[in-house]
């Protein structure tokens, strides 16, 4: 069918209004956070169940591929339409954000942003625990896609374990229920968690019943600069060590602390070599006696210099250093590759180590930041991918972290998903049966493969490439 053709069968079910065709609007919907341009055949914009199950059963008899997309915040390409089709948009479906909180759960439609939902969680003295640093942005449906984590999920956990139920519509157009409200539910296989994460491969989200937890009553942040950033992984393996749990814990290197300096000078320390920031919370008394713990910690680090905020207001001002990571760093490179390479947090010195080697060896611009404290760090590479030279030095880059961080007994991601950028290292980490045990379970619930297509499985040969 073409283009036309289905745009007719579409317009049966739903609105014109909300079906685009025209290369302007397709454009749009080409490409998302990570690389490749991708044109859909038409884009439809659902927002009901009933809307998602009339497409799903026309794009099944009529194998036509469909890819769900929420704000298009994917690192990994996971919304990206690489066999053209139809492109679902759940952006405007966020009519539903219930709080219960006699129960500590949210009901919400796939395009809600994250951030709404912890702020109405807030308001009854409970948050939603992950908090993916596009939360401001991203849609719950694509942080269940991806099993998004963020800064706080250390202590808390990623989406995985906020997710008590779904309601998905499947390959062939019915509408199943998985789990539901209840903390404790083991009837049957845990279909949730096998929807959560599984990049719209396996089925379409329309509803999420989500877990909420007691907002903390107190908070106590934490700057700690180092001369040298192995130190600082050492730091790391001390802190865990003294059963000390943060609620989050970041690392800056050198490189990020000069760009966010030279960017939006804060009065950062451009010598260091290293900065952690670290948030407790709980009880207020049992943050004093926790920060003191970790002060006696650093006392192992004599170079270590320390500020501790002395109220919410320093506190943000700490954190900003942080956030304002991206937006400096990018000017550095016409394109920033980010990456989620996670090693057991007593790699973490060893993996700064091969950062820094494989940095000089390809002779990048290659930066780290990230979740220091699970280990899930972001190696961010600044480069024009229009110089070939640098495109394969780059490539070469990017496959040798993965190569040590598998090596280490780490993982291809922690919180940025598969899609198709990283599916060519999939056999690598879970080995040639592993995948195919994958590609089973994608059979049976897919078997004419129509939902969200060329992601997670890698063709047979594949190579990591960086397409433009």
């Amino acid at each position: 069918m073409n283009a036309n053709q289905i745009v007719d069968e579409l317009k049966k079910c739903l609105d014109n209004k909300r079906i685009f065709i025209e290369k302007s609007d397709l454009a749009s919907y080409s490409y998302d956070a990570s690389f490749g341009t991708f044109f859909p055949d038409v884009v439809v914009q659902p927002q009901s169940t009933a809307e998602v199950v009339n497409i799903v059963k026309f794009a099944n008899q009529n194998n036509i591929p469909l890819y769900p997309r929420g704000s298009a915040s994917s690192l990994s390409g996971g919304s990206l339409a690489i066999e053209g089709g139809i492109m679902m948009d759940f952006t405007n479906w966020d009519d539903l954000l219930e709080i219960y909180p006699d129960d500590l759960i949210a009901v919400v439609s796939p395009g809600v942003i994250t951030q709404k939902i912890n702020d109405a969680a807030d308001r009854f003295g409970l948050m939603y625990p992950p908090d993916p640093s596009s939360q401001r942005i991203s849609t719950i449906g694509g942080n269940i896609a991806e099993n998004a984590g963020g800064p706080r999920c250390l202590k808390y956990g990623v989406t995985k374990d906020y997710v008590l139920g779904l309601e998905i519509v499947t390959a062939n157009g019915d509408v199943i229920n998985t789990g539901g409200a209840t903390v404790k539910n083991v009837t049957g296989y845990d279909l949730t968690k096998l929807i959560v994460g599984s990049e719209g491969t396996l089925g379409i989200v329309t509803k999420a019943i989500l877990q909420l937890i007691p907002k903390p009553k107190a908070t106590k942040t934490a700057m700690v600069v180092f001369d040298d950033l192995i130190q600082s992984g050492h730091a790391i393996t001390e802190i865990f060590k003294s059963g000390i749990l943060p609620s989050k814990l970041e690392i800056m290197d050198s490189f990020c602390i000069n760009a966010v300096e030279e960017y939006a000078k804060v009065g950062l320390n451009t010598k260091a070599d290293a900065i952690l920031l670290i948030e407790l919370d709980g009880r207020a008394s049992q943050l004093k006696e926790e920060m003191a713990e970790i002060l006696s910690i650093f006392d192992k680090f004599p170079d270590a210099k320390i500020t501790i905020a002395e109220d919410e207001a320093q506190a943000n001002q700490l954190w900003e250093v942080r956030k304002l990571v991206s937006p400096a760093i990018i000017r550095y490179g016409r394109k920033k590759i980010s990456e989620d390479a996670t090693v057991p947090r007593s790699k973490i010195p060893q993996m700064f180590n091969e950062i820094k080697r494989i940095r000089d060896k390809y002779q990048i611009n290659l930066v780290v930041f990230g979740h220091a404290g699970d280990g899930n760090l972001h190696p961010n590479i600044l480069t024009d991918l229009a110089s070939e030279d640098e495109k394969k030095r780059v490539e070469a880059a990017v496959e040798e972290i993965f190569d040590v961080t598998i090596k280490m007994g780490g993982t291809l991601s922690g919180e940025h998903g598969i899609g198709h950028l990283k599916k060519a290292f999939m056999e690598q980490e879970l080995g040639f049966h592993g995948v195919e045990y994958m590609k089973e379970i994608k059979k049976a619930l897919d078997p004419k493969g129509i939902l969200n297509p060329g992601k997670m499985f890698p063709d047979k040969n594949e190579r990591f490439s960086l397409h433009e």
